[in-house]
């Protein structure tokens, strides 16, 4: 019989110690976005041009691209964005997928920022719409001896993510450079709930890891074991959060006591805004890379900027 209690015992803990490692760790770490959105950070088919079903906003431009038309490319969160431009002043011929993919043919690319960045210095690509570059990036173009212009379009604030049970609903930047660099270790020194904090951190190159060193001001990032069994904050672009995945579980950081909604972005209040830019590389030849960059600044390029969820110039 005690054989048996024993058995019991150990199967009851085993089956306990699994369901607290599910509900602790494996269950946060679950993507319930679709395949696609999982594998490219962006439902593409949704935000697609020349399609009656596209997401992207519409707007037949009197002005329209001929001749030797400029690739584009971009991160994800703007490519709803660079798809509308596409759709408003390029033939509908310009753009050719297969099997979900576009072709090397084809004036509208997917990359994402990393990838992007790589394409304009290797010359894959003509325009790319992203945040501003990392070190790395710079020091790689630089290495391939190539110029890069940037073009502000519009702006967009960069935040940070709780779940949204967390009681916290406002940190300083401070607060936010102590957390990522290991000084702050619970959220009860932050107002919230004696628990541990997860620091969750994106690929190296990305836009918003990119954006994130920068509020760092370089510093190393510190994780902690005991972190995992915490409860996360994480990181991303307001409307790749609001726009693009709609995470409903998650809410988003006031910082310095200032709510990242657009008019704060507009206003420059709050404190974590950033430019969308354009970037070329200075010595292109194809006269269309300048109409495109001015046709983007212009009243239609800015109304696509603004009715697509982001902060215009204006």
């Amino acid at each position: 019989m005690k054989k048996y209690f024993i058995l019991f015992a150990l199967i009851l803990g085993f089956v306990l110690f699994n369901l607290f490692f599910y509900l602790e760790i494996t269950r946060r770490y679950i993507n319930e976005t679709s395949p696609e959105m999982q594998a490219k950070s962006v439902e593409i088919h949704q935000f697609l041009p020349f399609n009656a079903n596209s997401q992207i906003i519409k707007i037949n431009s009197t002005q329209k691209l001929n001749g030797d038309l400029p690739k584009i490319d971009g991160a994800a969160a703007l490519f709803p964005v660079f798809s509308a431009f596409v759709n408003a002043i390029y033939p509908e011929h310009s753009v050719q997928m297969e099997n979900g993919e576009f072709t090397a043919s084809s004036a509208l690319q997917y990359r994402n920022t990393r990838g992007a960045y790589r394409a304009i210095v290797d010359g894959e690509v003509d325009i790319i719409m992203v945040a501003r570059p990392s070190k790395e990036q710079l020091q790689y173009a630089k290495n391939k001896g190539v110029e890069l212009k940037f073009e502000p379009i519009g702006y967009e604030a960069f935040v940070f993510l709780v779940n949204k049970n967390n009681s916290v609903d406002n940190l300083s930047l401070q607060e936010i450079e102590d957390i990522y660099t290991g000084k702050i270790k619970n959220w009860a020194e932050v107002g919230g709930e004696k628990r541990y904090i997860q620091a969750l951190t994106r690929n190296s190159g990305s836009g918003s890891q990119t954006a994130l060193l920068k509020v760092l001001n370089h510093q190393k990032i510190k994780k902690t074991f005991r972190g995992y069994f915490g409860t996360p904050i994480g990181f991303s672009f307001r409307y790749y959060v609001e726009g693009l995945v709609k995470n409903g579980k998650v809410k988003m950081l006031a910082i310095n006591g200032v709510y990242p909604d657009k008019n704060n972005i507009a206003n420059k209040q709050y404190p974590l805004v950033s430019d969308i830019v354009l970037v070329y590389v200075a010595n292109n030849p194809n006269p269309n890379v300048q109409k495109f960059i001015d046709w983007a600044v212009s009243e239609e390029g800015q109304q696509i900027v603004a009715q697509s969820g982001y902060v215009p110039l204006k």
